[in-house]
C-alpha cells in the first residue's frame, strides 16, 4: 500500500466521514436498557459474537466478494445478496443508509463504481460500496476488510461508550481486547465465498427487532 493509499484509507474509515455511523447502535440501545450490556466485560462479550458469528463475520465476507467483482452485473448479484441478509428493517436502514452516505462522500476522491452512481435512488450496503470502491482505489482485499472490521467495531464501542455508560478508557481497553478476533475474523474471511455467509448471533439480532419498537432511544437503529 502507497503511502496515498494510506492515508486516503485512514481518511474514509475516520470516526468523522460522512456517513453518520453515529446515529447507529446496531441494537446495542436495547441491550443496554435490557442489562444484557451493562459493563466492560459484558460489552466485549456481545461485541465477540457479533464479530465473530454475526455482521462482523457476515460484512467482511461482502466486501471481500464486492472487491473480487468484475463488472456491474455481479456488484449488483452481491448487493442484492446484501440487502437479503439483513435480519430486520433497522439493520436494512443501516447498511443502506451508511452505503449510500459512504458513496457520496467518497466520490470527492472518483473512486466509485459507475452502476452506483448512474441510480441515486438504487439501495447500497456499506460493506458493498466499500468493497467495490476500495477496489478501484488500489486498497488491497486483505487490508480493507481488516481496517473496514475494525472501524465498524470501534463505532459500536463508541455507541457503548455513550449508553451503558463507560468511561473512555474501559472503551479502550474493550477495543484492545477484541483486536484478536478482529484479526482472526478478517483473515478467516478470505478463504470465504457467499456459501459462506450467515451465522448465528440471535441476541444481537432480535436486539435489532427490538429496538424498532423501543420507547425512549438517542440511536436509529
Amino acid at each position: 500500500m502507497t503511502d496515498s493509499q494510506l492515508v486516503r484509507l485512514m481518511v474514509w474509515l475516520s470516526p468523522s466521514f460522512p456517513t453518520g455511523a453515529f446515529a447507529y447502535s446496531h441494537g446495542l440501545e436495547w441491550a443496554v436498557e435490557k442489562g444484557l450490556v451493562h459493563d466492560r466485560a459484558s460489552l466485549i462479550d456481545w461485541m465477540t459474537t457479533v464479530i465473530t458469528n454475526g455482521s462482523g463475520w457476515t460484512d467482511c465476507v461482502l466486501l471481500r466478494l464486492a472487491w473480487r467483482c468484475d463488472d456491474d452485473a455481479a456488484l449488483q448479484d452481491v448487493a442484492d445478496l446484501a440487502a437479503a441478509l439483513a435480519p430486520s428493517r433497522e439493520r436494512h436502514e443501516e447498511m443502506t443508509a451508511q452505503g449510500n452516505a459512504f458513496a457520496r462522500a467518497i466520490g470527492t476522491w472518483g473512486v466509485v463504481p459507475g452502476i452506483i452512481v448512474s441510480d441515486d435512488r438504487a439501495l447500497w450496503p456499506l460493506p458493498v460500496v466499500m468493497g467495490a470502491t476500495f477496489r478501484i482505489a488500489g486498497i488491497g482485499e486483505d487490508h480493507a476488510a481488516l481496517l473496514a472490521l475494525h472501524g465498524f467495531v470501534a463505532n459500536l464501542i463508541s455507541a457503548a461508550v455513550r449508553l451503558v455508560p463507560l468511561g473512555q478508557t474501559d472503551g479502550l481497553r474493550a477495543l484492545a481486547a477484541l483486536e484478536d478476533q478482529i484479526i482472526s475474523t478478517s483473515a478467516a474471511s478470505a478463504c470465504a465465498g457467499a456459501g459462506d455467509l450467515g451465522g448465528f448471533s440471535l441476541n444481537a439480532d432480535l436486539a435489532a427487532l427490538h429496538h424498532e419498537t423501543q420507547q425512549t432511544r438517542l440511536f436509529r437503529t
